[in-house]
């Protein structure tokens, strides 16, 4: 008899009836699907472009001598970016700076002092560009004021913005993944966890020993049947970001296999987090305190609703080193920049590094009674 039984078989007909009573489960269907798809709606009904960001760079040419440039380079509302020329063209064609800024020295006439030229591109919410220029018209409108009254104006911007070609940036290309990743991650997390701390309560988990079943295709049934419901959140998420709210996918249906497959190594990396909870838990109560513990600060710093250079300079470090963190760039990076997946070693690498120390201490800690 032993050797009709068929493990695959049998872990197919585990993952059948785990994947109808996820389904079955408000709570799973909740933060899967409701929670990500509420704030991917409200973000998609806000508008087509994202919100005020001021990043900037200063061209190579520009008079980094003139108090104009030292002035800026202190201004709060304005984050100055230095990359080689060929980076800042990069950021400029996919939205990334608002504009870069050029000070030229008037050599002609005695006023204007300088010229102010900027260069932006379609990409490029033209909100952000006029938020730019009525922050360098203050500072101008100031310094006219404080050290040059007798002048017209110490500095003239030109009205004329040289645009270069770019794709818009929606506010939905940006929180989509986002919430994507979160869901993957709370899936991961709190289903993994509950899951087996459940099976182990109920005593399901000491029926299956009686049955020919191996431990290890008890897992895996458990854990396919996570793995389908969320890829179909994924689907389901993409597909409404991308036909309704217009969330780019630069390549097409490559881009969107591509991201599945990357919400699948998400997923395999936040679910070993889910066994280490599982582990951990003394009861049920303390499951939720232990899983908030990993997913609350991974969705308030990884950039789920806004670009963690958003954060202060020392809470950055922090920021990088999250996993959704890594998750949430390549995402964007793959949907929106058209980068391949197989170019996104540094963020694969970094999920490959917390996949190892996760199931390192899942197996420490998982507990079968």
């Amino acid at each position: 008899m032993s050797k009709s039984y068929s493990q695959f078989k049998a872990m197919l007909a585990i993952t059948k009836a785990a994947l109808i009573a996820i389904f079955r489960s408000p709570s799973a269907v909740v933060f899967s699907f409701a929670f990500p798809l509420v704030f991917i709606l409200v973000f998609g009904f806000l508008g087509g472009s994202g919100g005020v960001s001021l990043r900037a760079a200063f061209t190579p040419d520009a008079d980094t001598s003139s108090q104009l440039y030292r002035i800026i380079n202190t201004i709060p509302g304005i984050k100055i970016v230095e990359k080689s020329p060929e980076e800042i063209t990069e950021d400029l064609e996919k939205g990334r700076l608002t504009a870069t800024i050029s000070i030229q020295k008037n050599n002609k006439t005695a006023s204007p002092a300088y010229f102010v030229n900027l260069t932006s591109s379609e990409a490029v919410n033209p909100q952000n560009i006029q938020v730019l220029k009525s922050i360098l018209g203050s500072i101008i409108t100031n310094m006219d004021k404080q050290q040059f009254p007798d002048q017209p104006t110490v500095a003239a911007i030109n009205n004329n913005i040289e645009k270069i070609p770019g794709r818009t940036y929606r506010t939905i290309d940006f929180i989509l993944p986002g919430q994507l990743g979160f869901s993957l991650l709370s899936a991961g997390v709190f289903g993994v966890a509950f899951l087996f701390f459940n099976l182990r309560q109920t005593l399901v988990l000491k029926r299956f020993f009686a049955t020919p079943i191996s431990r290890t295709h008890i897992v895996l049934g458990e854990g396919l049947s996570r793995v389908i419901f969320q890829l179909i959140t994924a689907v389901v998420i993409l597909l409404i970001g991308h036909y309704f709210f217009h969330f780019t996918l630069v390549h097409g249906w490559l881009t969107f296999v591509e991201l599945l497959v990357l919400s699948f190594i998400g997923l395999m990396v936040f679910m070993s987090f889910g066994f280490v909870v599982s582990g951990l838990a003394k009861n049920e109560s303390s499951i939720p305190p232990l899983a908030n513990i990993v997913t609350m600060p991974q969705f308030l710093l990884s950039g789920t609703f806004f670009p963690i250079d958003n954060f202060p300079t020392w809470l950055q470090p922090l920021c990088k080193i999250l996993p959704l963190t890594h998750l949430n760039d390549a995402m964007r990076n793959i949907a929106f920049e058209g980068i391949h997946l197989t170019a996104c070693g540094k963020q694969l690498g970094i999920l490959a590094i917390w996949a190892v120390i996760g199931y390192s201490l899942a197996v420490k800690l998982f507990k079968w009674e």
